[in-house]
């Protein structure tokens, strides 16, 4: 198991009914990846640079997936480069992996007009395995969860991480994530402006 599947697992089972955005949820992921691969010793960090192992190995398919793509030529490819790069599309890879796996199942909600189905995680050990670390405020899955809006157990502080490269990583989701927001407000305003002009406001 992973930290991303771990992340992903928690957005959808913590608060349903509060879903996370699905481009906020993809840069967490493809941090969450960095941070497996920097525990694999499959990638270190050179200042903010990805520096990938000669020959990362990862049982995990989308881990070595994320291995596989790293940039290998010098000057190699900032952190944030990569959340970019890398999260685009990438919670729903994780989520189509997660149900490949037999760790979804699809439930009808009476309450959702034209009884829409939404994705549910059964009870497996992924999912509780995912939800002690949660409970247990294990500080990376909390601070990734965090980041995408999913505030800590009884409004509890975010616990320190003391790996000078996880919070590293951590601050470069961070700062896409508010990146990604800006660019989300600014497109609001745009749109509220365009519609005002043709409306004659």
């Amino acid at each position: 198991m992973t930290t991303a599947r771990d992340l992903l697992i928690t957005a959808m089972d913590v608060d349903p009914d509060r879903p996370v955005g699905q481009g906020d949820l993809s840069l967490a992921l493809a941090g969450a990846e960095v941070i497996d691969l920097l525990a694999a010793d499959a990638v270190h960090l050179d200042g903010d640079r990805l520096v990938p192992a000669p020959e990362p190995t990862t049982e995990d398919r989308l881990l070595a997936e994320a291995a596989s793509s790293l940039v290998r030529q010098v000057p190699y490819e900032p952190v944030e480069d990569w959340l970019w790069r890398r999260g685009r599309g990438l919670a729903a890879v994780h989520l189509a992996a997660l149900e490949a796996d037999g760790q979804l199942t699809r439930q009808r909600q009476r309450r959702l007009p034209f009884g829409a189905v939404r994705m549910v995680v059964v009870d497996s050990p992924a999912r509780r395995r995912a939800l002690h670390r949660w409970a247990a405020d294990e500080p990376v899955l909390v601070s990734l969860a965090a980041a995408v809006g999913i505030p800590a157990e009884q409004g509890t502080d975010v616990p320190a991480v003391t790996d000078d490269a996880v919070t590293t990583v951590l601050a470069a989701v961070n700062d896409a994530v508010m990146e990604l927001e800006a660019v989300r407000q600014r497109r609001s305003i745009e749109n509220s402006a365009f519609a005002n002009l043709w409306r004659g406001a």
